[in-house]
């Protein structure tokens, strides 16, 4: 039966279009939306005030009113929201009666709606009601007794109106339903308002069995200590403890117990818990438990047995881990941390030993990173705390040759050797081990530290060697020139300064030249040797044509006070105009005319404001063809490129561009003149512009060979139109 009932239904049939021509008139989009933009923004008259002078009028209104309301109803049954206003209506009128009707009538329709229930309600209890606001929240819980709200807002009734037994029942009915935590706790603080301590016990009782988490045990024990029931508290515990029992117990549990007892002054009780804890709960599990603990013992109790009892379960912990993974260095870092704290010299030292025996079994530096930074702590703690710089010196000797110099090294292990003798006043030991890290393992770091101790103590020609060593080294590092010369700077040694710059520029390589000329052209500054740094900015743009240098030029020979300071300037600007006119960056050009402009507007006159002016380029935006990495075509991309006045392979397009601005401005000059004698102008005008077309392509094609065909095209028109006007005029003076 229900496949043929099935096979009964109908399929709704697609409307067919007869006619697919396009209507006459089209509409499109962009109208339909502006006219519904359009009737937005009408202004619709307000509906006229109606005012009811007798009864039957204000039956009517009624009437109308309802009649409304049922219609809307009858049409959306289900959406309560129309129920809700209807019955409002009423309410407002004060038809409660009928309002109630309307409440029970959609109830019917929808009756796990909350919203409904509680609009219902909130109009009995506003009218005063109550037992049938009472009828409606017991039939509201009955229905839906998971919703929270309705059993707060009856219980909040029932106490308003003073009906205490009633609001302990609907407690106790609400309760029967295993609810949230929070129910629990607006019961308990209901009885605890009125006094009654013993009824809030037997509530939380059941509470923890039906919320058995630990932070309710300890809100019950909390509420004990709080009335004054202290043995009860204990017992709360105690029974948590029990309810728990070692497979789930908490630290946090311990932690409430142990305070507890602690405001009691049992403090034998106290210690009593805290082991009992820390001998089940697992280590990684009891930090707060240790933490508190500790904060105990030092209040109350001997600090050094608490202490005792941690080392050694820590050091237990940190046994079991360098066991299972000997070469995780971490695990030793916080070993030896430990040990150091609390130990004597000899177990730190062999905790050390231990540690630094787990060498890396790969000779790749990655690996030896944290691994040396044992001896490093190794020889701090010999050096800092036991104060036993011989034993110190051997622990850094041993650390050198354990390192394969060969493959890599540690530059900061050599420094921290020759910074340690340097404090043990054996200055000849640490240049010996310095001069020995750069003899088998130069490297940049040791360098710089070597030179830095050499500076300290005032030793300028071992800073010289120094430097020397290292600039055959690495020489194309600038920095280390660079620092060089400032040295020779500062000694008053100018022309040594001067030679070292200049054996560095003839370098041929550096890591970053430009840092380096700089700092050559602002020591030449600062010596005041003026002709010299003219001398290294030729040179240098003998070398680059960067734009910066350019400015940088300028700027200087603008800073100089001279009587020539503007020519010299202006005559650099013109320098680099002319140089930089093969240049494929057009933006440095641009930048080097902005920055000439903004000199010309400062220090320049007129005319020199106006010819650097018609220098600057037009910005045009073109298109170019792109080709993807295997060469197919990937479409065009649109770019903006610079037009220069100057140069001559842009003068024909720029002729062009400028008559066929002039034919525009014409036009706009001669429009009124052409409205009259339409007709015959037109006649005319087909003849000429067919001649002209020909001969103006013709023209463009052989005055201006490098204009493209789409230009050319372009500009054949404007031109036609331009030659048409001005053979109109002759026409009129014949």
């Amino acid at each position: 039966m229900a496949s043929t009932a099935a096979g009964k239904q109908r399929i709704p049939k697609v409307a067919k279009v007869k006619n697919k021509a396009p209507a006459e008139v089209q509409i499109t989009a962009e109208q339909l939306l502006r006219e519904a933009k359009e009737r937005e923004l009408e202004l619709l008259p307000p509906p006229p005030k109606q005012k009811i002078t007798d009864e039957e009028e204000l039956n009517d209104y009624k009437l109308k009113k309802r009649k409304g309301f049922e219609d809307n109803i009858r049409k959306n049954r289900t959406v309560i929201s129309n129920w809700i206003k209807y019955a409002q209506w009423e309410e407002s009128l004060k038809e409660v009666q009928r309002a109630r009707s309307i409440y029970e009538r959609a109830l019917d329709v929808d009756h796990r709606n909350i919203a409904l229930w509680l609009k219902y309600a909130e109009m009995e209890m506003k009218n005063r009601q109550v037992n049938h606001a009472r009828n409606i929240w017991d039939r509201a819980i009955t229905i839906l007794p998971r919703v929270n709200q309705f059993w707060y807002k009856y219980s909040y009734m029932e106490e308003m109106l003073g009906n205490i037994a009633g609001c302990r029942q609907v407690f106790e009915r609400w309760t029967e339903w295993e609810p949230e935590e929070q129910a629990w706790h607006s019961y308990i603080n209901f009885e605890l308002r009125y006094k009654e301590v013993d009824k809030a016990r037997s509530i939380y009782e059941r509470f923890v069995i039906v919320h058995p988490d630990v932070k309710n045990w300890i809100k019950y024990a909390r509420f004990e200590e709080k009335h004054g029931y202290i043995a009860h508290g204990r017992k709360v515990f105690e029974r948590s403890v029990e309810f728990f029992g070692e497979e789930h117990v908490d630290e946090n549990l311990f932690v409430a117990f142990a305070r507890f007892e602690e405001k009691q002054k049992e403090f034998e009780r106290v210690r009593v818990i805290y082991k009992y804890a820390l001998d089940r709960i697992p280590k990684q599990q009891a930090q707060e438990l240790f933490k508190f603990y500790t904060v105990f013992e030092k209040k109350f109790g001997d600090r050094r047995g608490i202490e005792d009892v941690i080392v050694s379960k820590r050091r237990f912990q940190y046994e079991e881990e360098v066991k299972a993974s000997p070469h995780n260095y971490d695990a030793w870092f916080d070993y030896l941390r430990l040990v150091e704290s609390d130990a004597d010299p000899d177990t730190a030292r062999e905790v050390y030993e231990r540690a630094i025996a787990n060498i890396p079994p790969i000779q790749e530096k990655r690996h030896w990173r944290r691994y040396i930074y044992l001896w490093i702590n190794y020889a701090l703690y010999e050096e800092l705390e036991v104060k036993d710089p011989e034993r110190t010196r051997q622990v850094y000797l041993a650390c050198l040759d354990l390192i394969p110099h060969k493959k890599f090294t540690f530059a900061k292990m050599w420094l921290l050797y020759g910074q340690f003798e340097i404090r043990q006043k054996n200055l000849q030991a640490a240049r010996q081990g310095l001069g020995t890290a750069i003899g088998k393992c130069p490297k940049n770091k040791l360098f710089k530290g070597y030179i830095e101790l050499e500076l300290q103590l005032r030793e300028f020609d071992r800073c010289r060697k120094l430097y020397e060593k290292y600039l055959e080294f690495a020489s194309e590092n600038c920095t280390t020139w660079i620092k060089f010369s400032e040295l020779e700077t500062i000694l008053g040694d100018t022309e040594r300064a001067r030679a070292i710059f200049e054996l560095a520029i003839g370098q041929p390589r550096l890591d970053m030249p430009e840092v380096l000329w700089k700092s050559y052209i602002d020591f030449e500054i600062e010596q005041e040797e003026y002709d010299n740094t003219r001398g290294l900015y030729k040179r240098l743009l003998q070398r680059t044509q960067h734009v910066k240098v350019w400015i940088s030029y300028a700027q200087y020979e603008l800073s100089i006070d001279t009587s020539d300071r503007l020519q010299r300037c202006r005559g650099i600007f013109e320098e680099a105009n002319k140089g930089l006119r093969s240049c494929e960056e057009k933006e440095e050009r641009l930048m080097l005319l902005e920055s000439w402009k903004e000199f010309e507007q400062e220090f320049g006159s007129d005319t020199t404001r106006e010819r650097v002016k018609k220098l600057l380029p037009e910005k045009v935006k073109k298109r170019r063809k792109l080709t993807a990495e295997d060469g197919s075509d990937a479409g065009w991309e649109e770019y903006y490129d610079y037009i220069f006045p100057e140069d001559a392979a842009n003068q024909p397009n720029l002729k062009l561009l400028a008559m066929a601005k002039m034919w525009k401005r014409q036009q706009q000059e001669e429009e009124d003149d052409e409205e009259d004698d339409e007709e015959d102008e037109e006649e005319n005008n087909g003849e000429v512009d067919r001649e002209l077309t020909v001969v103006t392509k013709q023209q463009i094609q052989y005055h201006y060979p490098g204009c493209g065909i789409g230009m050319m095209d372009f500009l054949s028109v404007s031109l036609d139109k331009a030659f048409l006007i001005s053979a109109e005029k002759d026409k009129e003076c014949l």
